[in-house]
């Protein structure tokens, strides 16, 4: 391999530290029935924990950004990877969930940091015309938290406890913090988003509908999705292997979907590329009582489509976003994040009500309605953009 075709070191660091900062952000779905009855509550209750956490990090992240604009990004980047780290060492101390939740919510003030952080100082590490691939391969971190991250945690939460799978997460972030400590050069302070760029973005007739229907999108997701574990185990009686499974499963098609979304994009379109995503999403929640009722070999095939859909839906929004105002990219990109994070909380919450009136088996076909509507809203905006 050439010189040029090598990344910085620095760049695997940013990557690792997405990896565990993706895992740390999803070990909750994948530990509810351990955190249920280790503290003697409800699916629902726990649930509070995934919704309020999306919070933190949907409000987070813009505000932070511009707190936080002068910092040298290798202290910045280093102490946030410090400070998820205590938080989860810390957390997998709690003794109740009284005391978790506000752990948590203080825990997840770093991801809010990191990674968009991370992604707007990469191109200060590369030459330009690398900028492109250099910000993919350090999201790569969050693509194998899903593959990777995730079913260990619940492997580990399953059979030794929630706190074991807290406490490696733990461990693995302040690894995290030391390499990006050793490898990220000084100096290295992206500009600050302007002002103006903010009010741009929210006064645009455009973007701002786009940001509506990612929130939508990953509000119809996570009805459902922050509570499979629990599901599952309620109607198949799911070991923690079989969940681990199906974790892995979930992540891998996530994985295979976006590399697939990424080679068409340029031929279909990053808008016709997203109702794609999102339809195969539908198809999934549509078709998940099927899978329900015939066992473990229907739904690994009901949840394909879902997999491949989740991940090129971000993806091609993201896209999106910068293919119609290129100059407002990096606000427009912030708050469809923000965006995403507030249709988790969303999602996380109304599936929690439901799980808590009995009513789980309304959980795919409310999130059903919401990707439907996500996929009407893009159709109409589509159509205001049509030329004629």
């Amino acid at each position: 391999m050439s010189r040029e075709a090598r990344w910085p070191g620095a760049l695997w660091a940013l990557l690792f530290g997405n990896f565990v900062i993706g895992t740390g952000v999803m070990v909750v779905p994948g530990t509810l029935p351990e955190l249920a009855a280790s503290f003697h509550t409800s699916i629902a209750a726990v649930g509070q924990l995934i919704t309020a956490g999306a919070l933190v990090v949907c409000v987070g992240a813009p505000l932070l950004a511009g707190l936080v604009a002068g910092w040298d990004r290798r202290r910045l980047l280093a102490l946030s990877l410090a400070w998820f780290a205590a938080g989860h060492l810390l957390s997998a101390l709690m003794p109740s969930l009284a005391s978790l939740l506000p752990t948590r919510m203080a825990t997840l003030v770093a991801p809010a940091v990191f990674t968009p952080q991370a992604a707007a100082c990469v191109g200060l590490l590369v030459p330009p015309h690398r900028r492109a691939a250099a910000v993919a391969f350090i999201f790569l971190g969050w693509s194998l938290a899903s593959v990777l991250g995730l079913p260990l945690a619940a492997y580990v939460g399953g059979h030794w406890g929630w706190r074991a799978a807290f406490g490696l997460i733990g461990l693995g972030t302040a690894i995290a913090a030391l390499w990006v400590w050793r490898t990220m050069p000084n100096g290295v302070r992206p500009p600050p988003l302007s002002r103006e760029g903010w009010m741009q973005v929210l006064r645009h007739p455009l973007l701002m509908p786009v940001v509506g229907i990612t929130l939508l999108q990953a509000a119809g997701q996570f009805v459902l999705f922050s509570y499979i574990g629990p599901v599952l185990q309620q109607q198949l009686r799911a070991t923690a292997g079989e969940l681990s499974l199906m974790w892995l499963w979930l992540g891998a098609c996530g994985v295979v979907g976006n590399v697939l979304a990424t080679r068409h994009m340029d031929r279909l379109g990053s808008a016709r590329m997203a109702m794609v995503a999102m339809a195969l999403i539908s198809l999934s929640l549509l078709l998940w009582p099927l899978g329900i009722a015939l066992g473990w070999a229907m739904l690994a095939a009901v949840i394909l489509p879902w997999g491949l859909g989740c991940f090129a839906a971000n993806s091609s929004q993201q896209a999106r976003l910068v293919g119609m105002a290129p100059g407002l990219a990096s606000a427009s990109i912030a708050l469809n994040s923000s965006a995403m994070y507030m249709g988790q909380a969303a999602g996380a919450a109304l599936g929690g009500w439901l799980l808590a009136r009995e009513a789980s088996s309304w959980m795919n076909w409310c999130g059903l309605a919401c990707l439907l509507l996500a996929m009407l809203v893009s159709l109409r905006l589509d159509a205001r953009r049509a030329p004629g």
